[in-house]
């Protein structure tokens, strides 16, 4: 390899050390987690487990992106998925209402408690930590009124199934049955091997694509072994975790649910005007406003989304535990910023991706869960989550001194 192509492989990964990074890093802890437990880490159920109790902070992770990109902070979602989820319970269970009015009252309230929350942060200024954290106190507040500070449940089934409902196979039962005995397993449902096989066709297709146009407009691409290496793990892991659904229960509601959502906001941030320019007012405001973005707008319809996602978290979160507690949600705020901020995206605006703070949420999951695996108390879980997210941090000022 000559000089030339070596310095460039290095400049390169420098520049892109912190995706690579990640990358590696959940592949390593996964890789530690499930040597160490013998193997239960990657069991069909495990992973059936680990993508429903992590489905509500990946959710959330989406619309808190969005907020840090831009330059804020929120800490009052844990307490609005709480809150949400406490008056879904008190509409169905107490007052007998139509789920899906309940789901659409509720999402519209979500909207409504970010506007609330955005409209003093965007037209007032005042500083959001203060705004938010008036927030958290008021939202745990309120759960705690409405539910009396008692547990409301359950949920009708009609409710639950968008948390805890698996989608049917569409295919012909002799197909999964053919498969299974050529697999040796007890069961195959073929759609979700198929999702398997389509979700990895489109990461190829779309990598493929972007080099594509990066060549066309002459912008510098990374070196065409690292694409087939990263794009080939993905698409591998992929195919892996479907297939392990695939010899399970299948495809979870509530999969479907984050995958549509991740591949919208995906789009949404990198391919539209409203992404660009939400990253534009996070990495400068002042610049931003004065190239005439209506940075005031931007801010309220960040925290009006943000509300959204915090109630259909909320949701979902009341769902799968088929019961509203008053201290549902408490806390969860940590975890939500702990996973944007492993994910890549920068303490002061203007960086990172939604696929960086949707495999940062699966590396805080599969921490939590290994760890719970290997029976390690919640004191050293907690302590070791703070290293770890400590770590992301120094790691990104480490990057920004450097490069400056």
């Amino acid at each position: 390899m000559d000089n030339t192509k070596h310095t460039g492989i290095k400049a390169y990964l420098a520049a892109n050390l912190r995706e690579y990074g990640l990358l590696f890093a959940l592949i390593g802890v996964m890789a530690f987690f499930q040597i160490v437990t013998n193997g239960t880490l990657l069991r069909a159920v495990n992973i059936t487990n680990l993508l429903l109790q992590n489905s509500y902070i990946i959710i959330m992770a989406l619309g808190m992106l969005v907020i840090i990109v831009g330059g804020h902070i929120d800490l009052s979602v844990g307490s609005v998925m709480g809150f949400i989820g406490a008056l879904a319970a008190v509409m169905i269970v107490n007052w007998d209402m139509n789920p899906l009015l309940t789901i659409a009252v509720c999402l519209i309230a979500g909207g409504v408690i970010g506007g609330a929350q955005g409209y003093w942060v965007a037209y007032w200024r005042i500083p959001p930590f203060i705004v938010t954290l008036a927030g958290m106190l008021v939202f745990r507040g309120l759960s705690l009124w409405l539910l009396h500070g008692q547990s409301v449940g359950p949920f009708p089934r009609e409710f639950t199934v968008i948390a805890n409902g698996f989608v049917p196979d569409v295919f012909p039962a002799a197909w999964g049955e053919s498969l299974a005995v050529m697999t040796g397993v007890r069961q195959v449902n073929v759609l979700a091997l198929v999702m398997g096989f389509v979700a990895a066709a489109f990461v190829i297709w779309r990598g493929m694509k972007q080099r594509a146009t990066n060549k066309a407009y002459g912008i510098e691409d990374e070196p065409q072994s690292f694409f087939v290496a990263r794009t080939g793990i993905v698409a591998f892991a992929l195919i892996f975790v479907m297939w392990k659904l695939a010899t399970f229960r299948g495809l979870p509601n509530v999969l479907i649910t984050m995958g549509v959502l991740t591949v919208i906001y995906a789009f949404l941030t990198e391919n539209t005007v409203i992404g660009r320019r939400v990253y534009a007012m996070g990495g400068n405001e002042k610049a931003a406003k004065l190239s005439g973005i209506n940075t005031e707008r931007l801010t309220f319809l960040a925290f009006v989304n943000m509300g959204v996602l915090a109630a259909a978290a909320g949701l979902v979160f009341a769902a799968r535990l088929n019961t509203a507690t008053p201290k549902a949600g408490f806390a969860l705020e940590l975890d939500v910023i702990a996973a944007v901020f492993i994910g890549g995206a920068s303490m002061s605006g203007g960086v990172g991706t939604i696929v960086g703070a949707v495999v940062g949420a699966f590396l805080m999951g599969v921490l939590n869960n290994g760890m719970s695996i290997m029976g390690i108390g919640i004191d050293y879980q907690q302590m070791i989550k703070g290293l770890v997210l400590l770590m992301a941090v120094v790691f990104d000022v480490y990057n920004k001194q450097k490069q400056g």
